[in-house]
């Protein structure tokens, strides 16, 4: 089982491939529909990581995907920007699924 990257980051595919991470770079619509396709039909990749900005650019492409594939485990990971997430994202998304104010 191997993971494989797509990024729309130079870097973070870098350092992805130090950890011996193997990936792709894209960076238009068209693009990430290839790539995932490809990456899909391969049997050899267990863990799917994209960087978080796919997810907020094309939720309608990743998240179909997300929902109803069990394999692989597609990971949304944030470059060497940071990521996009408020800092207390996950008290928040507590908060919303209990329904009270920790």
């Amino acid at each position: 089982m191997k993971l494989f990257l797509i990024s729309d980051n130079v870097d973070t595919l870098t350092g992805m491939r130090l950890a011996g991470v193997e990936g792709l770079i894209v960076h238009e619509r068209e693009e990430l529909k290839d790539a995932l396709s490809r990456t899909l039909s391969d049997p050899e990749i267990g863990i799917l990581l994209l960087t978080e900005n796919f997810g907020r650019k094309f939720p309608e492409i990743i998240n179909p995907v997300k929902l109803e594939r069990k394999f692989p485990l597609i990971v949304e990971i944030p470059d060497r920007h940071g990521t996009g997430r408020k800092p207390n994202f996950i008290t928040s998304y507590v908060n919303e699924a209990i329904g009270l104010k920790l």
